[in-house]
């Protein structure tokens, strides 16, 4: 086995069918994409090459490009910020053996194999300004000015469309780091404990440092996929009102399945890709520590 290992050859000849399969399914289809994002095409008749000023109408013309840039960014803000710490402390609650633990990781990871448009359909019906289950708790409860349409308010529908991201999500990114902290060795737990640590001392200084790199590999998939963000969007808000929750995704969609604009959609496209690479790296680089 080891000699196969030490084998350049026979390591080339083993990942070269995957290879190709992931260029012919993934890289192939990127690079087309840029050839058209040169291009004014409508998708039906012969392409004109305009080099990069798709580009640069998206950067210096397109308000709702920009619009939905800030949006995604905010998004992956939001996750990072809000999701993650919430995830962080239900793995390290279920972490500590705490009963019944095994019921609780299955409920709150029921929520992430349920399908996006299904949980989008029944956050509309709680979103629903005149009979949504929202709005009746907030009037049960003597908070009638609160109630809104919040999916239909250019101030509300971002925030509002985030909160089905979070309640998905939140036991995948919950399971990640739980497994990961189950995994830290139960001795150094004694050793703190014999030392008068306490179960939040041992979390600070034990569990979460030795979890960071999950905890990256949970950031990274947290900001990506707000970056990323399409299916909730275009289920609860389609990225109205007035583009108030668009997102690059969206824009592209709108860009190209019904403005036709095959060749700045696929620019918009290429962006996104871009966009998920830069912040892939810097959150790379910020969790950067010596082995």
């Amino acid at each position: 086995m080891d000699r196969v290992l030490s084998n350049k050859k026979a390591i080339l000849l083993f990942t070269l069918p995957a290879f190709l399969l992931y260029a012919v399914i993934v890289l192939l289809p990127v690079f087309i994409s840029f050839y058209y994002s040169l291009l004014k095409w409508d998708g039906i008749g012969a392409g004109a090459f305009i080099g990069f000023d798709n580009y640069l109408t998206m950067f210096r013309n397109d308000h709702i490009f920009t619009q939905s840039l800030w949006n995604s960014i905010i998004l992956a803000v939001l996750s990072v910020f809000v999701q993650l710490p919430i995830s962080l402390a239900l793995a390290l609650v279920l972490a500590s053996s705490v009963k019944g633990s095994r019921f609780y990781r299955s409920v709150y990871f029921i929520p992430v194999v349920m399908s996006t448009v299904v949980i989008g359909q029944l956050w509309l019906k709680i979103y629903h300004p005149s009979f949504g289950l929202l709005n009746q708790l907030l009037g049960d409860i003597g908070l009638a000015s609160w109630q809104r349409e919040w999916l239909g308010s250019e101030t509300t529908a971002l925030v509002a469309s985030f909160v089905p991201i979070v309640w998905q999500y939140i036991g995948y990114h919950m399971l990640l780091l739980y497994a990961s902290a189950k995994s830290i060795p139960d001795d150094l737990y004694e050793a703190a404990r014999i030392d008068g640590a306490t179960g939040v001392k041992s979390a600070f200084f034990i569990t979460i440092p030795l979890i960071k790199p999950m905890l990256k590999l949970s950031t990274i998939f947290a900001v990506i996929g707000s970056l990323k963000m399409f299916d909730f969007i275009y289920v609860l808000t389609n990225g109205g009102p007035l583009h108030a929750t668009e997102v690059p995704s969206t824009w592209m969609f709108s860009n190209i399945f019904k403005q036709y604009q095959y060749g700045y959609g696929s620019a918009v496209a290429i962006l996104i890709i871009l966009e998920c690479l830069l912040f892939t790296v810097l959150i790379q680089k910020m969790f950067k520590t010596d082995d």
